[in-house]
């Protein structure tokens, strides 16, 4: 099964606003595991960088200048995410970043079918408690220890192992075993197999003597008296 963890940085809160994406990074899963396969792209917002934006990633307008547009780099993303499952922490946000740009470009929108959003698994896990990245990585133990400011392309490397914390852990598929037991065996190695005779099915003659002396003592069975069935 293959999903891709998505994560977006922003100018602003709102694409309404006329804020823009600056920053898109995406991780292919089978299985629930990073492949190594990856997107990541800044992209130029033509617009200015607000300093409360500025705080949460670190990214300038100088820095994005010379980048390309979304224009200019949404043919690779929309190939690269295909059609599968996109797995995202507060996925109405970036989608609806995603959406904007491409209803920009005259483009289809992604579709809410399609968004795994992590936000909602952990707040039906964790009712009342914080549930942000950050809080979900220390909960779980996933090192923040390269994290300093927000980051679309680590942030997607953090959610990918928040995201199978969430749906169960580190053994994904119908692998599971007990802890310590080791799963070193060969593939091509038989299972041993202790052999055991046939059950017999057939009735023995002492069991059909018995049957006929039971049938025998019966009192007009309908089998054959004639009127059983039609």
């Amino acid at each position: 099964m293959r999903e891709i963890v998505l994560d977006t940085e922003t100018t602003g809160l709102d694409p309404g606003d006329n804020h823009r994406i600056v920053e898109i990074g995406a991780v292919e899963l089978l299985n629930h595991l990073p492949t190594g396969r990856t997107f990541h792209a800044f992209i130029n917002p033509e617009r200015d960088m607000p300093a409360e934006a500025l705080n949460v990633h670190g990214l300038t307008g100088e820095f994005l200048s010379d980048k390309p547009i979304f224009a200019q780099v949404v043919a690779e993303f929309l190939e690269f995410i295909g059609r599968d499952r996109l797995v995202i922490h507060n996925a109405p946000f970036d989608v609806g970043f995603l959406n904007a740009e491409l209803a920009r470009l005259g483009m289809q929108p992604i579709p809410d079918s399609r968004l795994v959003d992590t936000l909602i698994l952990a707040r039906r896990r964790y009712p009342g408690a914080q549930n942000s990245l950050d809080a979900l990585c220390r909960r779980f133990g996933v090192d923040l220890s390269g994290r300093e400011k927000h980051g679309a392309e680590i942030d997607c490397y953090l959610l990918a192992e928040v995201y199978l914390h969430l749906i169960g852990g580190r053994q994904p598929g119908l692998t599971f075993h007990a802890a310590g037991e080791t799963t070193d065996r060969p593939a091509d190695r038989p299972v041993g197999r202790t052999y055991r005779e046939p059950r017999p099915h057939r009735p023995t003659a002492e069991e059909l003597a018995a049957h006929r002396a039971f049938v025998a003592g019966l009192d007009n069975p309908i089998w054959l008296s004639g009127q059983g069935g039609e």
